[in-house]
């Protein structure tokens, strides 16, 4: 009966929807959060003034000129000292195609494959010039995972190397249903952790095999995050030498060249007993890269807490400012990033000003990160000098891509099944009358993609919310409108319209802030679910 029934907050965000004030008018325990102001917010940073508020560019320096200038108008007290601003040092790596001269090579032959078109591939170790003289070796998913019993380098000497790898992990059958998570994606099957593998093993490179499928988005996302500008926290080498990526019909080309077909290495890689195929096939040539030294900004304020003991613990909002910026060409060179993720920068601005006016016994701060797109840097950065101890933060709660759609009858709470913070979820939906989303398998690891995850791999209790998928207006039509933003995600087309619904991205905010002051005001700090990996992390500290 719930499904059908239109709850209180629903009738009043509708009601105030369009008005250009959505403001519930439920219960006055659930504080509310602007339409006016969220959508004054994202309308600005998603323009053409911002340029798409790109790492190491001029948009990103007036975003977080911007930002400031916001949390201090909202009165927010500076978290870093006397000043709001927490300095990120960042190394920045740009290919230089045109001079570099890399080849691949099977049997005699040598391939003329296009930079962006068939493949991509940048220095992992921020160095302007190097040369490779390479074997090839296949590694499957490139994965050793003591816990799962699996183990695809089984004793190769990685040293001066380059690894071939599948992207994702391996699947589970019908004897092994709960292999690697079952139909979620767990951190083996992120490109991150490929590259950082092959950085351990001490490979000179790994090139990763795209699929669309494989890995969750399509080539053109590849592309245009593989010829952009690469950034790493200064003095951090995540990766090999040489990182890439390589499309399906080059892979195959390639191994049926040195006479291996792909297919039969795909099914080999879905066993335990996989074992590395050294390759009739190299690498070769130069790698010329433009290295810079540059400084990003993370954007932090309080609202202190009331009570004399909690007061010295603190909850997080997050939200990463950064997008893809503006990129050299004709036609529309800036990338928006309207909803990913002008709409979480907006979201949080909107929810600080109603914080500031309705504070809670633990501190509260707001936290917008940089260079996410580049990494997570802006939130790694922050745990490795955290503004506040992370043994006092309770939680870190993240927004990032928000709802543009409509409102919903429920929301999205996955990952906070990893800790308490699946009780305080559940709450603060029966509170706001709204249902929790129906967990649903995370296939394309979301969990590992946002910056809630830094602080996860700190030991802080942490996830993102995410939108509700049972919307109230036009279900069938609004939900595939949602879906089509894959169609937008990281293209230039993702922009701000004026037409769209917020209701539902107030509605995400609301229950985000709510959300935060339950946990704020609560007795004790939540915990990890017994047994998760990152539970270990806290008690270790």
């Amino acid at each position: 009966m719930f499904r059908i029934r239109i709850t209180a907050l629903t009738l009043a965000l509708l009601a105030f929807a369009g008005s250009g004030n959505v403001v519930a008018q439920t219960s006055p325990a659930v504080l509310p959060v602007a339409e006016n102001a969220l959508r004054a917010h994202l309308s600005l940073l998603a323009s053409d003034l911002f340029e798409g508020r790109g790492t190491g560019q001029r948009g990103g320096d007036l975003t977080v000129a911007y930002l400031e200038a916001q949390a201090m108008a909202t009165g927010l007290q500076p978290a870093n000292g006397k000043t709001y601003r927490q300095p990120v040092s960042i190394t920045g790596v740009r290919t230089l195609a045109t001079q570099s001269k890399l080849q691949t090579h099977a049997g005699n032959q040598t391939f003329a494959w296009k930079y962006g078109d068939d493949w991509v591939w940048w220095s992992g170790n921020q160095q302007a010039r190097q040369t490779f003289d390479a074997p090839v070796v296949f590694v499957g998913y490139g994965i050793q995972a003591p816990e799962e019993n699996w183990d695809d380098l089984k004793g190769l000497d990685c040293h001066g190397k380059i690894l071939l790898m599948l992207v994702n992990e391996p699947q589970p059958t019908l004897t092994e249903p709960q292999r690697f998570d079952g139909a979620s994606l767990t951190y083996y099957g992120r490109w991150s952790y490929k590259f950082e593998q092959a950085k351990r093993c001490g490979a000179a490179g790994a090139l990763l095999i795209h699929t669309d499928q494989s890995a969750g988005y399509g080539w053109s996302v590849v592309r245009n995050g593989g010829t952009n500008e690469h950034f790493r926290l200064s003095g951090k080498e995540t990766g090999p030498a040489l990182q890439g990526w390589i499309t399906d019909a080059a892979a195959r080309q390639w191994l049926s060249t040195a006479g291996q077909q792909l297919d039969s290495l795909r099914e080999a890689a879905e066993k335990a007993d996989f074992q590395p195929v050294l390759l009739n096939a190299r690498l070769s040539g130069e790698l010329h890269s433009q290295v810079r030294q540059i400084e990003q900004l993370n954007v932090a304020g309080l609202v202190p807490g009331t009570d004399p003991v909690l007061r010295d613990e603190l909850v997080i909002y997050s939200a990463h400012w950064d997008h893809l910026g503006k990129t050299e060409g004709s036609g529309d060179v800036i990338y928006n990033g309207a909803i990913d993720n002008a709409s979480g920068t907006a979201a949080l601005l909107a929810m600080a000003k109603t914080a500031v006016q309705h504070p809670a016994k633990r501190t509260q701060m707001f936290l917008w990160v940089a260079a996410e797109e580049q990494g997570l840097l802006g939130s790694a950065a922050y745990v490795e000098k955290p503004l506040w101890p992370l043994a006092k933060t309770a939680a870190a709660l993240n927004l990032d891509a928000m709802n543009f759609v409509g409102i919903t009858r429920d929301m999205g709470v996955q990952g906070s099944e990893r800790s308490s913070l699946a009780q305080h979820a559940a709450h603060m939906a029966n509170r706001m009358q709204l249902q929790l989303a129906a967990p649903r398998a995370d296939t394309g690891g979301g969990y590992f993609r946002s910056d809630h995850f830094s602080f996860a791999k700190a030991g802080v209790p942490a996830f993102s919310i995410g939108s509700g998928r049972d919307y109230v207006h036009n279900s069938v039509a609004s939900l595939e409108k949602a879906r089509a933003y894959g169609k937008r995600y990281h293209q230039v087309t993702d922009e701000y319209d004026p037409a769209w619904d917020l209701s539902g991205m107030v509605q995400q905010a609301m229950f985000t802030l709510n959300l935060g002051q339950d946990i704020a005001n609560a007795a004790a700090m939540p915990v990890w679910r017994a047994g998760d990996p990152f539970g270990t992390i806290r008690k270790n500290k």
